[in-house]
């Protein structure tokens, strides 16, 4: 009589084993609850390393010298101390606007999208990518605010009632700006903040210092973990992550409409809106690695980090790199095909003027560069993951150079050309905003933890409620091989 194979014993339904490929594990060495817990709040609660104080007291310098002394000075002596002139009124300000705005992408392309579409893999480096949203607005917001010149008037730009009639004009793409960034601003924040709630909590309950209880106490809004809690928290966030995802689309567009709505020569074409989309997230997800590789190294996060981590986003960059260099390819093509000789003239110019440097620098970075991701061995290895990604952080800066400053100079009569040059007053301005950047994650780092910890741990296998142990899966015949077994770092491959 035939045995039913359900009834069989374990001993029974020992056979030849099966291989079976499971996907890479995003917590590696089977990190515990605790482990986890320890890893992070020790970040926060421990002194921090000499490295790190050897990044933070520099760069706080640089910070206060260039972002304080060059804004002082140009409120004291007005918008001429600049580089800019009546012929190119948009000079670096513009260029570095547009570039902090683009690093600002990653955080809530991160954050929002990729919560939305379950991508897990997202929860180690979210929470400093949308820190890194946060502190690239604040640099970016910087330009706008000051370019006006009277500083203490930019209240008008607000659509508030005011005794001298004067009203703003919607018309203008600029305004458009002032409504994307701030919106784009407050939600970021929001959606930041709302996520460390629970951490902020752990902090709070692991505190011994009265002043640290009291302000993680306040910040952690009374959070005390129960079910209720959980349930209007992950409601919560799923809502602001649907109110960001346009977001990401819409704001960088907003920022291309300042040069597609005109009739400039080289701005006037329809590609520059997801154009500009896809440069921020090219650019937003280099700088996130730019910045957590080291973090990872710093504070020994291999662990929560992994290389499928760094993986996944060096396949992004890849991507967007690619879209982006179709983008600079379109534009060519748009310019010689159309017949429109003013526009044929303006990439001419970018091609072999004087800044013409910028634009090749541009290209090599921003799409030759990128295609070394096509082998896995560029992708783990940590040197080249982090050339390629500084070396797309200089491009993505040249891409916003070349598009102003070498199209406002020259455009329709000979004789209103001019040149550009950069003041001192500029280049330390911005030398002040990178320096103001690393500053502000430097504290981020040394206050409130970099790595969503509630979140990180959904993805253990443990909190699976459909878990089953490795012996009772052998036990059925089936022999569970990783497809991922080593740890690359530093570009040494280890067992």
């Amino acid at each position: 009589m035939a045995t039913d194979s359900s009834t069989k014993t374990a001993g029974e339904r020992k056979g030849p084993k099966i291989p079976v490929l499971l996907r890479e594990e995003l917590i590696l060495n089977n990190r515990s609850y605790n482990w986890i817990t320890e890893r992070i709040c020790g970040i926060v609660e421990k002194p921090q390393p000499k490295l790190w104080w050897l990044l933070f007291i520099p760069c706080a310098l640089i910070a206060a010298i260039g972002v304080g002394f060059g804004l002082t000075y140009l409120v004291s002596t007005g918008v001429g101390v600049w580089g800019n002139s009546n012929r190119v009124m948009w000079g670096w300000p513009i260029v570095n606007f547009v570039f902090w705005i683009g690093i600002g992408h990653a955080g809530t392309l991160i954050s929002a999208i990729l919560f939305l579409t379950r991508q897990n893999w997202r929860t180690s480096i979210n929470r400093a990518a949308e820190a890194m949203t946060i502190f690239a607005v604040c640099c970016a917001g910087i330009y706008p605010v000051f370019h006006v010149g009277r500083v203490w008037m930019v209240w008008f730009l607000a659509p508030i009632p005011n005794a001298n009639a004067i009203w703003q004009n919607f018309k203008s793409p600029l305004l458009w700006d002032v409504f994307a960034v701030s919106t784009y601003f407050t939600v970021s924040v929001i959606f930041w903040y709302l996520g460390m709630v629970p951490d902020l909590a752990t902090l709070r309950d692991r505190a011994k210092s009265k002043i640290s209880q009291i302000l993680y106490g306040i910040f952690s809004l009374g959070w005390r973990g129960s079910n209720r809690h959980w349930q209007h928290y992950e409601v919560a966030y799923l809502i602001l992550a649907a109110i960001s995802t346009p977001l990401v689309l819409s704001v960088h567009s907003i920022v291309s409409f300042d040069f597609a709505t005109s009739v400039v020569p080289g701005w006037h074409t329809t590609i520059f809106p997801p154009y500009f989309v896809a440069g921020a997230v090219f650019g937003g997800f280099a700088m996130v690695l730019t910045i957590m590789i080291p973090a990872r190294s710093l504070y020994g996060l291999h662990d929560m980090i992994t290389m499928k981590h760094i993986d996944n986003m060096a396949k992004i960059i890849l991507t967007t790199g690619t879209v982006v260099g179709y983008a600079y390819l379109m534009e060519l093509f748009v310019a010689f095909f159309s017949g429109a000789k003013y526009e044929a003239m303006a990439f001419t110019y970018r091609l072999t003027g004087p800044e013409a440097a910028g634009y090749w620098l541009m290209m090599s970075c921003n799409v030759i560069s990128p295609q070394l991701f096509w082998w896995r061995a560029c992708r783990e290895n940590l040197w080249v993951v982090m050339g390629v990604c500084m070396a797309v952080n200089v491009g993505m800066w040249f891409e916003r150079f070349v598009i102003i400053v070498t199209t406002l100079p020259r455009m329709w009569l000979p004789g209103d050309w001019k040149t550009y040059d950069p003041s001192a007053v500029d280049v330390f301005t911005f030398v002040g905003t990178i320096g103001m950047f690393l500053t502000l994650f430097s504290l981020f780092l040394r206050f409130l933890p970099c790595i969503n910890i509630a979140e990180v741990k959904w993805t253990l296998p443990q909190s699976d409620p459909h878990h089953e142990d490795k012996e009772e899966i052998e036990d059925d015949g089936i022999e569970v091989i990783p497809t991922y077994q080593r740890e690359i770092d530093n570009g040494a491959t280890k067992a």
